[in-house]
């Protein structure tokens, strides 16, 4: 018995036929059917039905993509230059590694799914997962993919040391002596000394896993076609237009037993003007917006660093602690400047109130460094009393330094750039209450950075946004053999106290442990005052209201494989 399809009304036919341009059927209907329609009711009601139908079809779609701008440009996906935000962004969508951080920043499994340290604390040994595939590739023959292997690991970091690659992130394996794959599931790493920071390195995207077929393959050119692991997969790149990222079908990872990611898709646009991307999320135009600039804070922060009531309804604001520390820096061995005076250094760190510089200047974003040098969001942060404001006693300490050197009209010039000049104009006003004289000097981003490696400048703004989830990456600031332009101690502080410290934390494995003698370390800075902690700063995350599981961490990493977007 042969069934048949059942016949359709003629409008029925037509319906269908709209919905899909396509279909044979539209080519072939008649202008007699669609006159027939015209003058009847239902054709009106049938274009409402369609409308409505693309229109929630169109809703669907847009709850299935995450939309925003990077306003500094991706120069690169290839994860071995993923040297800045905008790459790293981008790069960590794409790929994986060993190990991951969570928004704790504690290290756990990514394609190493366990691993053991010995008890020397020099070898690693990760056993690798066997479920985790490239993305899908032609070059990759038959199946068009294949299983990661340790090998690949080995490939990836060789390729990382290769001085023809020229990656910017070598520096991350000067410590390995040697790695090695055991078998396809295993890989083992030797490295030179102990360093209890290791794993959290290793959690960098320049130590993601790539390829060997398709890189040699593309040569340079893998900036352009990058093959991962990672939760999605590239689609399309017009540079300084538009990225397009796609759902990756064989990721790996789960949440509650569903397959991530949840999107399907990534839309990345390249607006560099932050105006425009402001207005571009106010309209609805983008999911998410990161930070914020002088140029709409007003607009939608307050004075406390609240949302404003107009965008309470439609934008969440998240904010969190950052691993970022801006400060003042004094070149420490520049004899013939007055803050080679301990006195004059501390002088600066009570003369000026951070509270109010954050409320006024940051609308509320950032903490006051009225604690250490290492910022909140670590677990070796000091709680222990820093410099609070403290005019009188700033007075005092520039009438002893008067007194000690004869030098009765004192005067420092800070030197910075144009984004910071407001900040530096807000401490010349406060520090010549206290009877010191202070000039600014305003110069190129590129020639502060030169200017500060190069031992030029006696007193100088500068961040330090850690590269890494411990406090080491701070106190590095401060070590002696660390002098730049050799290395980041920019103020050429010297304490063999702290040296000594600083050398006996490798040794201490108990992270707790380790985290006093941070502790102990950070406080030896703030007493002898090479540096003017002015403010921790803070990732401040904005979002519309049907973006879930965002998240915020102290690296301001962003993580879209449990995002969802949910109907408004």
């Amino acid at each position: 018995m042969i069934s048949k399809t059942p016949k359709l009304p003629y409008y029925a036919v037509i319906f269908t036929s709209i919905k899909n341009k396509e279909d044979k059927n539209y080519n072939l209907m008649s202008k007699k059917m669609i006159m027939r329609l015209k003058n009847s009711s239902i054709f009106f009601v049938l274009m409402l039905l369609l409308i409505s139908c693309n229109s929630n079809q169109k809703k669907q779609n847009d709850n299935l993509v995450f939309r925003y701008n990077e306003h500094a440009n991706v120069s690169s996906l290839d994860p071995a230059f993923a040297k800045n935000q905008a790459n790293i962004w981008a790069v960590n969508q794409l790929f994986s590694g060993l190990v991951q951080l969570d928004d704790s920043l504690h290290v756990q499994p990514d394609i190493a799914k366990k691993w053991t340290i010995s008890g020397d604390g020099k070898t690693y040994i990760f056993t690798l997962r066997n479920d985790v595939k490239f993305h899908k590739d032609i070059l990759f023959g038959k199946d068009s993919t294949r299983i990661v292997k340790a090998q690949d690991f080995k490939y990836s970091f060789n390729r990382l040391l290769d001085a023809k690659v020229a990656s910017p992130g070598k520096w991350v394996l000067k410590n390995v002596a040697s790695f090695k794959a055991e078998n396809d599931s295993t890989f083992s790493i030797q490295l030179k000394k102990e360093f209890p920071p290791f794993l959290g390195l290793l959690s960098m995207k320049y130590c993601s896993v790539v390829p060997k077929e398709i890189v040699d393959y593309y040569g340079t050119d893998f900036r352009s076609h990058p093959i991962g692991t990672g939760p999605f997969k590239f689609k399309l790149w017009v540079e300084n237009t538009k990225l397009v990222l796609r759902k990756n079908k064989n990721y790996y990872e789960k949440e509650n037993n569903v397959q991530l990611p949840y999107l399907e898709a990534i839309a990345i646009t390249f607006l560099p003007d932050k105006q425009s991307e402001f207005l571009q999320f106010i309209q609805g135009n983008l999911d998410f917006l990161n930070s914020i600039d002088p140029s709409y804070k007003d607009d939608i922060l307050t004075d406390n660093g609240l949302l404003k009531q107009k965008y309470v309804n439609t934008v969440n604001m998240v904010k969190g602690a950052y691993l970022n520390t801006e400060y003042l820096g004094f070149l420490m061995d520049k004899k013939e400047s007055v803050t080679n005076s301990e006195l004059i250094r501390k002088a600066i760190n009570y003369g000026f109130d951070r509270v109010k510089m954050i409320k006024f200047l940051r609308n509320g974003i950032g903490m006051p460094a009225v604690n250490g040098f290492i910022p909140k969001g670590l677990p070796s942060f000091n709680d222990a009393k820093g410099y609070t404001y403290q005019p009188e006693k700033a007075k005092a300490l520039i009438e002893n330094y008067k007194l000690n050197s004869g030098n009765n009209y004192p005067k420092i010039t800070i030197t910075t750039n144009s984004q910071y000049v407001d900040l530096c104009e807000y401490i010349q006003r406060e520090l010549q209450n206290i009877g010191l004289e202070v000039a600014i000097d305003v110069v190129p981003p590129s020639t502060l950075r030169q200017s500060k490696a190069n031992g030029k400048l006696s007193v100088f703004r500068a961040s330090w946004i850690a590269d890494y989830p411990d406090a080491e990456n701070y106190l590095s600031l401060f070590y002696s053999k660390n002098f730049a332009p050799n290395g980041p101690n920019y103020t050429h502080f010297k304490n063999a106290e702290f040296d000594e410290m600083f050398e006996k934390s490798f040794t201490i494995t108990n992270r707790q442990e380790r985290n006093k003698i941070y502790q102990q370390m950070d406080s030896l800075v703030i007493a002898k005052a090479p540096v003017v902690p002015l403010y921790y700063d803070e990732v401040i995350r904005f979002a519309q209201k049907n973006v879930i599981g965002l998240g915020i961490n102290p690296i301001n990493l962003l993580n879209l494989k449990r995002v969802r977007k949910v109907a408004n």
